[in-house]
C-alpha cells in the first residue's frame, strides 16, 4: 500500500477530525501511487493516521475514507457505506423518500453527493478519486436502494480544480426528466436535467417547516374577530371584521408573505400549507419561477400566489422607496397633491419577508463583497416587514461565518432603524449531518426575527 507521510510541522487537522490533507502539509510519497489510488496516511514518525484516496494534481492531495485500513474503494465498500447512509435517513426521516442520500465528507465519503427523489437517484462525483468509481458506485446503489433509475449530474466547475470535464447524463435505467416527491407533505416538481445543483436543495427541508408559527394570527390586525353566533340553532365562533360582516374568506387569519429568490417556489409552498393569506414568489430566472408556478398549481395554491420575475435587490429598493413616500405624504396630510401619482413604483410591505438567496461569497476573498449583499437584501428586507412581523433570512455561504452573518443583519437593522428579536436559529437538516472539526459542513445559516421600528 502506497503511504502518505506528513509533514511534522503541519496542523494537526486531521486529528482533529477534518478529512483533508493538503500538498503543503505533505512531507514525502513512498511507492508509486496513481491519481484515485487508496492510500494509507502516516505521520512524521510512521504512525498510521487513516486511509484515503489520492490525487497529486490536486491541492486537496488526500481525502480521509476512514481511520482504520482500507484497501481499495469497490463495490463492497461503497455498498456498506451506502447502508449505513440509508440507516441515518430511515431513523431521522421516517417515510420520506426524498432526500440527500450521501452527503460527502459528512457520510464518509468525501467527493459523492447522492441524492434520493423517491424512485430515482441523482449523482455527483466531484473529485478524481470518485469519478474513477463511478461503476462500483452505480453497482452499489443498485443493489442497495433497488432505483428505477439513477442521473449524474456531475456539470459542476469544481471538477476542473480535480482535472476532470463536466458531464452529467444517465447512468443507470429510466431517468425522467421530471420527478414529482412528497416534502412535508406537499408535492414538489423536480428538473433533475437543467434544476440547479441536482434539481432541488433539500437542506431546507426543516426550515421551511419552521415558518408555520409565522402565517397565522394576523386577522385581527385587520380588524376582524371571532364572535359567537347561533347558527342552526348552534353558538359557533366565526369571523366578523369591524363592520360587523361575517368573513367567509377561509385564511382570513393568514399572513401575507414574500419569498425573494424563491427557486422552486419551496418556502412559498410552505407558507401556503401553513395558512397564508396571500404570497409573493419572486425570482429573477423564468425558469425558476414557471418551476414556483408548476409546483403552487400542483398543490392547489394557485388562488394564494402571485409570480414576480425580477432582481431581487432592485424590487426591494422599489417596493422600499414606494413604502417611504406614502408615509411621506402620510404626514404632509393635506398640503399633498394626491391627483399627481407617486413618483416611486411600489410601495407595498408584508407581514413576513423570507429571504433565501444563493450564495454571495463562494471564495474567502468574496467575503467583503458578500457582505455588502446580505447587509442591502436584509436592510431593504426588514424595511418592508410590517410593525411586529418576522424576518426569514438565511446565508448558504461557508465562508460568511454564523457571528459575521448575524453582525450584517445587525448592522443593517441599525441603518434601517429597527429593532431585531431573534426568535430561532437553524442550520440545514438531518439529512446534511455536520462533522465537528470540518468547518465548511456548517455552510447554512436560518434565522427568524422579529421586527420592530425603534
Amino acid at each position: 500500500m502506497p503511504s502518505v507521510i506528513l509533514d511534522r510541522n503541519r496542523k494537526k487537522r486531521l486529528e482533529q477530525g477534518h478529512p483533508w490533507i493538503f500538498k503543503s502539509e505533505i512531507a514525502s510519497v513512498e511507492g508509486s501511487p496513481s491519481a484515485g489510488d487508496v492510500v494509507q496516511v502516516l505521520n512524521h514518525q510512521g504512525r498510521f493516521l487513516g486511509s484515503g484516496y489520492y490525487n497529486p494534481s490536486s491541492q486537496i492531495t488526500v481525502r480521509l475514507l476512514s481511520y482504520q485500513p482500507l484497501e481499495a474503494m469497490d463495490k463492497e465498500f461503497f455498498i456498506s457505506r451506502f447502508q449505513d447512509c440509508l440507516k441515518h435517513r430511515e431513523r431521522f426521516l421516517k417515510g420520506d423518500h426524498a432526500y440527500r442520500l450521501v452527503y460527502g465528507e459528512a457520510d464518509y465519503l468525501p467527493g459523492l453527493i447522492v441524492d434520493r427523489f423517491d424512485q430515482v437517484l441523482v449523482v455527483q462525483l466531484l473529485t478524481l478519486g470518485m469519478d474513477r468509481c463511478r461503476e462500483a458506485i452505480t453497482e452499489a446503489l443498485i443493489e442497495v436502494m433497488q432505483p428505477k433509475g439513477i442521473y449524474e449530474r456531475s456539470d459542476v466547475s469544481v471538477r476542473e480544480l480535480e482535472g476532470l470535464e463536466q458531464r452529467k447524463g444517465a447512468l443507470y435505467g429510466e431517468c425522467p426528466r421530471y420527478v414529482t416527491v412528497l416534502e412535508n407533505g406537499l408535492q414538489i416538481k423536480v428538473d433533475i436535467e437543467e434544476g440547479q445543483k441536482t434539481g432541488y436543495f433539500f437542506d431546507q427541508r426543516e426550515n421551511r417547516a419552521s415558518i408555520a408559527p409565522l402565517m397565522t394570527g394576523w386577522g385581527e390586525r385587520s380588524g376582524i374577530q371571532l364572535q359567537s353566533r347561533d347558527i342552526d340553532g348552534q353558538e359557533t365562533l366565526v369571523p366578523v371584521n369591524r363592520s360587523g360582516k361575517e368573513v367567509t374568506f377561509p385564511y382570513w387569519d393568514g399572513a401575507t408573505v414574500l419569498e425573494c429568490f424563491s427557486h422552486t417556489g419551496s418556502f412559498t409552498l410552505n407558507a401556503c400549507q401553513y395558512g397564508a393569506k396571500k404570497v409573493t414568489c419572486l425570482d429573477i430566472s423564468e425558469h425558476a419561477i414557471q418551476s414556483a408556478r408548476e409546483n403552487v398549481e400542483l398543490n392547489g395554491f394557485e388562488d394564494r400566489v402571485e409570480f414576480v420575475v425580477d432582481d431581487a435587490f432592485q424590487y426591494l429598493r422599489n417596493q422600499v422607496k414606494g413604502s417611504e413616500e406614502r408615509h411621506e405624504r402620510a404626514a404632509k396630510g393635506s398640503k399633498v397633491d394626491t391627483s399627481k401619482p407617486l413618483t416611486a413604483g411600489g410601495g407595498r410591505t408584508w407581514d413576513v419577508v423570507i429571504l433565501d438567496p444563493p450564495a454571495f461569497a463562494k471564495t474567502r476573498g468574496a467575503v467583503k463583497g458578500a457582505c455588502r449583499g446580505y447587509k442591502d437584501i436584509n436592510l431593504h428586507g426588514m424595511k418592508l416587514v410590517n410593525e411586529g412581523g418576522y424576518l426569514v433570512t438565511a446565508s448558504c455561504s461557508y465562508h460568511m461565518k454564523p457571528e459575521l452573518f448575524l453582525e450584517t443583519i445587525h448592522e443593517a437593522a441599525q441603518d434601517a432603524g429597527k429593532q431585531l428579536r431573534l426568535v430561532e436559529w437553524r442550520a440545514a437538516g438531518k439529512d446534511h449531518p455536520q462533522i465537528l472539526g470540518v468547518e465548511e459542513g456548517h455552510y447554512l445559516k436560518f434565522a427568524v426575527f422579529e421586527v420592530r421600528s425603534k
